[in-house]
């Protein structure tokens, strides 16, 4: 599927996008590859970091037509995993951890008339206000996980009182990438026949 606005479409990777701890090596994709040898909080953003990155490489390049393809009969779009993952980094970090308000668009969402509507978001925005909301999901996660303790419990939790860590919603948060960026390997595909990890 091709778009005549090409600049409209969502940018590649840049060496500033890869997050790459010194020393590391960038792959052909221009993601950072993870610290093989290092402690706990650099071993975890870089695998986050890394997963974040290989969603950018599937989702690099596509138009707004191609972000909103569904395969087979699943409802999903390479545009809605975007969104999706831009609301879940504010949940985990902004929400559940930091126990703020979500910013928008998230606070003004009618979650009642619509239980998917971070995933229906990307059906009413650009590729690139998808990815600049995404984009700056992430960079607020980054912030708050460079200044806060692995150990710290979240400012909120569970019904029954449980609270998970900061190193539970990380380890969560590379789960929840890993999963999608599967789903996007998919749909990247069946877009213009990209294949790869």
């Amino acid at each position: 599927m091709t778009d005549p606005a090409p600049s409209a479409a969502i940018p590649a990777i840049t060496p500033a996008d890869a997050r790459a701890q010194p020393g590391a090596l960038i792959d052909e994709q221009g993601r950072a590859e993870p610290p093989m040898a290092a402690e706990e909080r650099p071993a975890l953003t870089g695998f986050l970091d890394y997963q974040r990155a290989t969603l950018h490489w599937k989702a690099s390049g596509l138009t707004t037509e191609d972000l909103q393809l569904r395969v087979a009969a699943s409802t999903m779009t390479l545009g809605g995993i975007l969104t999706h993952l831009a609301w879940v980094e504010e949940h985990w970090f902004t929400g559940m951890f930091l126990g703020q308000d979500l910013p928008e668009p998230w606070a003004q969402a009618d979650w009642t008339a619509d239980p998917d509507w971070e995933w229906n978001l990307a059906t009413r925005q650009s590729p690139r206000q998808i990815f600049e909301l995404w984009q700056q999901a992430v960079a607020r996660s980054r912030h708050t996980l460079a200044s806060a303790d692995l150990d710290a419990l979240a400012s909120r939790g569970w019904p029954d009182g449980q609270r998970p860590n900061l190193r539970w919603i990380v380890v969560h948060m590379i789960e929840e990438y890993a999963r999608h960026n599967g789903h996007a390997d998919l749909i990247r595909e069946a877009i213009d026949g990209s294949t790869g990890e």
